[in-house]
């Protein structure tokens, strides 16, 4: 942290996003306390045959999947994807993406990926929340990884309806073609490692992989912030 960020800290103190206490200068986001009780995944220890990428088993060619934190509704990691998409804190992503690459560098999961491919987010959406949340977080990647963040190869329509209610086969048929490849040189035999922020049944990850899978010598991979867990 530089000494022009100290002073506006002193000014105006940075918080935690969950629990609201004050932040210590090397503390980003979120409180040291707190980052203990936060449910790891630990997916990153075996990003082949994990229950997240096991979803992506016989739908597309995903190498290796992880994701640092299991995700319910209504819980604290919950509410850091909240404060990320929501409350115009793309600084959040930046930080979650850094803690990513933090714990899963350790884990090699990294190695042999050459570009970042963050989830495109649909023009309108874009516009109204001012940044991708997807992004932030592969940008926060790539500050530790130095891994290229691509975020133009790939374009995105709206959702036909909102996936928060629908079901499994439902959710695959709602984002079937909503993407479309713009530039596949960007991803040309390159080991492609889509970002998002949550995985739930895996059918818009699934989507945007389909929408690329062809491009030649394609490899991928998925790494996101948040996995469902279903209880």
């Amino acid at each position: 942290m530089n000494w022009w960020t100290r002073i506006l800290d002193f000014i105006s103190p940075r918080q935690c996003v969950m629990c609201g206490s004050r932040l210590s200068p090397t503390e980003r986001s979120i409180c040291s306390v707190c980052m203990l009780h936060l449910p790891r995944t630990r997916f990153q220890y075996n990003p082949t045959e994990n229950i997240m990428a096991q979803a992506f088993w016989h739908l597309t060619p995903v190498e290796r999947a992880a994701a640092l934190f299991y995700f319910t509704p209504h819980s604290e990691v919950a509410q850091i994807v909240y404060e990320l998409k929501y409350a115009n804190r793309p600084d959040i992503g930046e930080d979650m993406g850094r803690l990513m690459a933090t714990e899963l560098q350790a884990a090699r999961f990294f190695d042999g990926i050459d570009v970042l491919l963050p989830m495109p987010l649909a023009r309108n959406r874009l516009r109204q929340r001012g940044y991708n949340q997807s992004e932030m977080l592969a940008v926060g990647i790539s500050q530790l990884t130095g891994i290229p963040v691509v975020s133009h190869a790939v374009s995105r329509k709206p959702f036909v309806e909102s996936q928060t209610h629908l079901s499994h086969l439902e959710r695959r048929e709602n984002v079937e073609h909503i993407f479309t490849l713009r530039n596949d040189n960007l991803l040309r035999h390159r080991h492609v490692l889509i970002v998002d922020d949550v995985c739930t049944t895996g059918a818009t990850i699934t989507a945007l992989s389909d929408s690329i899978r062809h491009v030649e010598g394609i490899r991928m991979s998925v790494l996101t912030l948040g996995y469902t867990k279903f209880v």
